[in-house]
């Protein structure tokens, strides 16, 4: 049955000149379907590039966000609209607000993984892999990190000569990876060498060989002479390290480490989403042109 679900969405999507963008956390199947995976922007920054009247995103509803942000003349469908973020949830632009109040003149960075809302209040963007290199491109000795705090004060130990200001956001797939869960599996395989996201909680992340975003643990084991690894990020990260290296071993740091929010798109529903053309996921211009402002200025910083 799912053989004939994959035609029929390949029908679909020629049909509608649309293009399937799947993040690295989605399920294996709809992975393994998709035209684009990667990181939640990357795949938005793709998708405005291509000639695509459609793009369906199979992700949660802030990515589906930055699409529109980027693309405001595609349509942009979001299978599961129920597919949502805590951490993104754990900000409001009203609560930005209050805090840039206080603290006048205090640039916001915040993180992609935040509403349209949040990023267009918001003096630029950034992303696990180039945070630090915003945080550098930063004139002002103080800043506002906004919303994961985790991924914040990673960042603050490489510039000790600035003072962060963190939002008490988090990831809570990240947070549930433990420092018990990682030294247990570290025992049973000695031989391996340990990767986590910059999401971890810092007490995790210490214990890391190799600290980076999803796309640089791509890169990092394709290249890397180590044959096995711990990895320490949500579970649909496995799919495309094991098919970019089928001579490497890959061990999930914990059984915790999954989100029901990724898990929620199923190849059923973005062949309904692709048969009814919904739902559609759009932006309010106003909010739009301040949140691209913001992307705008993270692009906009030289790249190595």
């Amino acid at each position: 049955m799912s053989d004939v679900v994959k035609q029929q969405i390949k029908d679909l999507l020629l049909k509608h000149n649309a293009v399937l963008l799947a993040h690295n956390y989605m399920r294996d199947e709809v992975q393994e379907i998709a035209d684009i995976t990667g990181d939640s922007l990357a795949l938005s920054i793709e998708a405005s590039r291509t000639d695509a009247d459609v793009i369906v995103f199979c992700g949660v509803h802030f990515m589906a966000e930055s699409a529109a942000i980027l693309s405001p003349n595609k349509k942009v469908l979001l299978p599961r609209p129920d597919a949502g973020c805590p951490m993104a949830d754990m900000v409001t632009a009203e609560e930005l607000e209050s805090l840039r109040a206080k603290n006048p003149g205090v640039p916001v960075v915040t993180y992609v993984n935040s509403s349209a809302e949040v990023k267009a209040h918001s003096d630029i963007c950034c992303t696990s892999a180039n945070a630090l290199k915003v945080v550098r491109s930063l004139c002002e000795d103080e800043l506002i990190f906004v919303p994961d705090r985790n991924l914040g004060r990673w960042i603050a130990r490489f510039v000790p000569e600035k003072k962060f200001i963190f939002w008490e956001g988090f990831c809570p797939t990240h947070e549930r990876m433990t420092v018990a869960a990682v030294l247990r599996k570290k025992a049973e395989h000695p031989d391996a060498l340990f990767i986590c996201h910059p999401e971890s909680a810092p007490e995790v992340s210490t214990l890391a060989d190799h600290v980076c975003s999803t796309s640089g643990m791509y890169d990092y084991c394709r290249t890397s002479q180590a044959t096995k690894f711990i990895i320490g990020t949500e579970a649909g990260i496995l799919y495309k390290l094991r098919l970019d290296s089928p001579d490497k071993e890959f061990i999930l740091a914990s059984p915790a480490l999954f989100c029901p929010n990724m898990k929620l798109t199923s190849l059923e529903d973005v062949l309904i989403s692709l048969k009814t053309l919904e739902p559609v996921i759009s932006v309010p211009e106003e909010i739009r042109i301040k949140a691209k402002a913001a992307l705008d200025r993270m692009l906009a910083i030289p790249r190595d």
